[in-house]
């Protein structure tokens, strides 16, 4: 006997399932940022070189980390790249922490820079002059000799961007203050003797650039000393 067939039961509407929220897209990082993509200026490595030298002075670096993160400092295309190297350090003065007895004046224009070219010539800059924030050397087929060992600083960090093609620029610095350099020579030589002056308000001198057959040298001159600093500083700007 067959059985009744039952009906089928009716098919219920499927409940529609409600929609999970979006998840939040990923926020980018690294070279997305637009802050720290940007190129890096002068002043921004001034700002971060400022900061390296207080924590020098405070024994927050000893001399030979200080030396390496300057560098890096000068290395730096972005200020992306440029922030980490401080991310350990205050980066500013507290209100309650004295002042060095020798502080530079505050100078945030970085005004123009000095000019000096020699093609096929010589151009010899020394004596007493006043040194620009920048100065800027190209030598083609010619000799270009920077004495500061008479010079006024007027700023902590003076730098020199040398190049030197089938040339020669020389750069002589006394033997107190810092120098430092980054460059590199194709056929030719690139060479900055590291200085670390003894005085953390000493000047710093920062020797950039290239050679192509050619010759960058940066070195102190034995026996020139800058004494009393401040002193002539404010001679000079007084008068």
């Amino acid at each position: 006997m067959d059985l009744e067939k039952q009906p089928e039961p009716e098919k219920q509407p499927q409940q529609q399932r409600s929609a999970a929220p979006a998840e939040p897209a990923p926020v980018e990082t690294g070279f997305a940022d637009p802050q720290g993509s940007l190129r890096a200026s002068d002043a921004d490595r001034d700002r971060i070189a400022d900061i390296l030298r207080d924590a020098l002075a405070e024994g927050r670096l000893d001399p030979e980390e200080h030396s390496d993160r300057i560098d890096a400092v000068y290395r730096a295309k972005t200020v992306g790249e440029l922030e980490p190297i401080v991310r350990d350090l205050p980066s500013a003065r507290t209100g309650q922490e004295p002042e060095p007895a020798h502080a530079w004046p505050a100078d945030d224009t970085e005004g123009p820079a000095d000019n000096l070219i020699a093609i096929f010539s010589s151009t010899t800059r020394k004596g007493r002059w006043r040194v620009s924030r920048r100065t800027n050397a190209f030598a083609l087929f010619g000799n270009i000799e920077v004495d500061l060992t008479e010079a006024i600083f007027a700023q902590r960090l003076t730098t020199i961007n040398a190049t030197s093609i089938f040339g020669n620029v020389e750069v002589r610095v006394p033997e107190n203050i810092s120098l430092r350099g980054s460059g590199s020579g194709v056929f030719g030589n690139f060479e900055v003797v590291t200085l670390e002056g003894v005085d953390p308000q000493a000047p710093v001198v920062v020797i950039n650039g290239y050679s192509v057959f050619g010759n960058v040298e940066a070195r102190p001159k034995r026996g020139k000393w800058i004494t009393d600093l401040q002193d002539k500083l404010r001679k000079h700007l007084g008068h």
